[in-house]
């Protein structure tokens, strides 16, 4: 294991990233981590209204028509992720892990295990009771969706990850199917608190718990320049 291997490096941006910035600089920090270039990396930031459909998904589980985004100012796009379609918006922690899983035995279901229980665990540091759906990825309360997961594992390392509602326009998750579901709708962190919570009141404990969960130091990048410089 080299130094590079130690622990993991993480930048959070204090503005919305349009999600095809965020994609094209995944590709690039997977290609540096897979040459051994760079650590662990998690980004955490929240993108401006999209929709993204994953390698399997369906633009019938769109249910807004084009024009109709377009008035909402909605993004469509399609990526490589796995799943179907999931919205992102402003109000919504998302993480991409850039992470080397052939040094966890290239075990996903582990990897995505541990990814919903450091969003359980961040949900019950707020008095939120959240669990698992064996049929779905993600993470639930009762019969609503409170984060998503789709991920991409290219020769044994991740991209993609999650996405936790913290304070979403909730509205919008009317204009898909979330997953191809037509029975679960998406909730939030503010909705079921019934009050605001500082997006950075989520980062400091998903930091917290994700530092505890994948048993890992993790260092906050002292500045965004060498990031943005890949947008």
């Amino acid at each position: 294991m080299t130094s590079l291997d130690k622990g993991m490096l993480c930048f959070v941006y204090p503005v919305l990233v349009n999600y095809s910035d965020a994609y094209h600089l995944q590709r690039r920090l997977l290609r540096s981590r897979l040459e051994g270039q760079i650590a662990n990396t998690l980004l955490l930031m929240e993108h401006s209204p999209t929709i993204t459909i994953g390698k399997f998904g369906k633009l019938e589980n769109v249910l807004a028509s084009p024009v109709q985004l377009e008035a909402e100012g909605i993004s469509l796009v399609f990526t490589d992720r796995g799943g179907d379609v999931t919205y992102h918006g402003p109000g919504q922690l998302i993480g991409y892990p850039i992470i080397d899983l052939r040094e966890r035995a290239r075990d996903i279901h582990k990897y995505i295990h541990d990814l919903e229980e450091v969003i359980i665990r961040v949900l019950g540091s707020f008095s939120i009771g959240a669990g698992r759906d064996r049929r779905h990825a993600g993470v639930w309360v009762k019969d609503e969706a409170v984060a998503a997961i789709g991920l991409k594992i290219k020769r044994g390392v991740s991209m993609h990850g999650f996405a936790l509602n913290v304070n979403p326009n909730l509205a919008h998750f009317s204009l898909i199917k979330p997953c191809g579901l037509t029975d679960n709708k998406a909730t939030s962190i503010c909705r079921l608190l019934d009050r605001d919570v500082p997006m950075g009141a989520v980062i400091e404990r998903l930091l917290a718990y994700f530092s505890e969960v994948f048993d890992t130091e993790i260092k906050l990048a002292p500045g965004l320049d060498s990031v943005r410089s890949c947008l």
